[in-house]
C-alpha cells in the first residue's frame, strides 16, 4: 500500500519485504500445521499402546529381579530302597 501512495523506490522495496515476510509466515504456519498433525498421529498411536508398553516394562522388571535361592533340606538322602519285612 505504501508503494502505491508514496510512489518511491524505497516504498516499493519495503512493500516487497512485507510481502516476503507474509509469504514466509504462511510457509511457517503450513509447516507448523503439518508438524501438529504428525504429533497428533503419534499421540494416537502411543495412546493405544500404553497397556502393551506397561506389560513389557513389567516383564522386564520380573526378569531383572533375581530368583530366590533354593533352600537346601537339612539332613541326608537315602538312595536305597527300604527293606521289606515280612511276617512269618
Amino acid at each position: 500500500m505504501a508503494a502505491n501512495v508514496l510512489n518511491s523506490s524505497q516504498a516499493v522495496e519495503m512493500s516487497v519485504h512485507v510481502v516476503r515476510a507474509f509469504v514466509r509466515m504462511r510457509h511457517l504456519l503450513a509447516a507448523h500445521k503439518e508438524l501438529t498433525g504428525k504429533l497428533e498421529d503419534l499421540e494416537r498411536k502411543v495412546g493405544t499402546h500404553d497397556e502393551q508398553i506397561q506389560a513389557i516394562f513389567e516383564a522386564i522388571r520380573q526378569l531383572m529381579t533375581p530368583p530366590e535361592p533354593k533352600k537346601r533340606k537339612i539332613g541326608f538322602l537315602v538312595r536305597e530302597r527300604a527293606a521289606r519285612y515280612g511276617r512269618a
